[in-house]
């Protein structure tokens, strides 16, 4: 089933939402709070959205997150079928602590399409268009490196990764320093991560390392639409990790996975609206008369087509925030 253009921007609004519920918490030191105002947002929003959803990714099963729990139905009920994959507010974090690249994100596929990704480490390879189908997961990351900057054409010591700072990564860290390879640190947010070597103007050639798996299916989409890549494989910790991968149909959960076996071969429409700034959005700005800027990207894979969205609100105006200070 084709997907309609006019959804792309209806799923703007539900990340714009999100994003304007949240930023109220930045740097309050309360994620908790951060994260249910984004979520309770993002919800009151998907009711308004032409479309029979259903959350493939989201906060959580249904005993423990109150909405937007995976198999939980969202949109109007109208209009296409489709899987939904949402963070309301990825870099919970981040926004506690008022840092950089916090989103909100929203991907959506034809039904059946988004793998179902369950809540464990993820290790993952994300590159841009110029690097996409010509590594492997597989390889060593001393062999990926010294394969990047033979295809890029520029010297190993000019390459740059981008790595979650966390000590699981330790020795990773110290095989890409010894190759003189520079890394950039992300403090959390590994959507945001993920996307960044798409983007020319971020200077980053490759996103290593491992994060969630739900995040990787999200960052796959957008890459998919960017015409980059990321392979990822799944890191179950424990036997209920396994049996996990085993209920989602993994064989072999440590298996590579593809960009097909996250999200299909169809079409995806991602969104994502700044929260806090990032490389390439800006985050929620408060204006003066109860205004808000939010500044937002939503792409489509069949397309290619990118459209980065500046957007100036009036917050009385919204019946979210009216049924708030009630």
């Amino acid at each position: 089933m084709k997907l309609e253009r006019e959804l792309a921007l209806e799923i703007v609004r539900v990340t714009e939402l999100a994003a304007l519920a949240s930023a109220p918490w930045m740097g309050l030191g309360e994620k908790n709070n951060a994260d249910g105002a984004a979520t309770e947002a993002m919800r009151d929003m998907f009711d308004t959205v032409c479309m029979k959803g259903t959350v493939v990714i989201g906060e959580g099963e249904m005993d423990e997150a109150p909405m937007l729990y995976i198999g939980e139905k969202v949109g109007s009920g109208l209009g296409p079928e489709l899987d939904v994959a949402v963070d309301p507010l990825e870099g919970t974090e981040l926004v506690a602590k008022g840092l950089n690249n916090a989103m909100s994100v929203v991907a959506v596929a034809n039904k059946g399409n988004l793998l179902n990704a369950p809540d464990m480490y993820m290790e993952k390879l994300a590159v841009g268009p110029a690097l996409a189908g010509k590594l492997s997961l597989l390889d060593p990351i001393d062999v990926t490196l010294r394969k990047a900057s033979q295809i890029l054409c520029k010297p190993i010591n000019d390459i740059t990764v981008m790595i979650l700072d966390r000590e699981r990564h330790q020795q990773m860290i110290q095989t890409v320093r010894a190759l003189g390879v520079r890394i950039k640190f992300l403090a959390a947010g590994d959507v945001a991560g993920a996307i960044a070597p798409a983007f020319p103007e971020t200077g980053i050639d490759m996103y290593i390392g491992s994060g969630g798996a739900p995040e990787g299916v999200l960052a796959a989409a957008a890459l998919k639409c960017l015409g980059g890549e990321l392979q990822g494989r799944l890191m179950p910790e424990n036997s209920i990790q396994e049996q996990r991968c085993l209920d989602m149909g993994l064989a072999d959960p440590r298996k590579l996975l593809t960009m097909e076996d996250m999200i299909g071969s169809g079409d995806v429409i991602f969104a994502a609206t700044g929260v806090t700034p990032s490389d390439f959005l800006g985050g929620v700005r408060y204006l003066p008369n109860q205004r808000a800027e939010t500044f937002s990207m939503v792409m489509r894979a069949q397309t290619k087509t990118v459209r980065f969205i500046h957007s100036i609100h009036d917050l009385t105006t919204k019946p979210y925030f009216q049924k708030q200070a009630i």
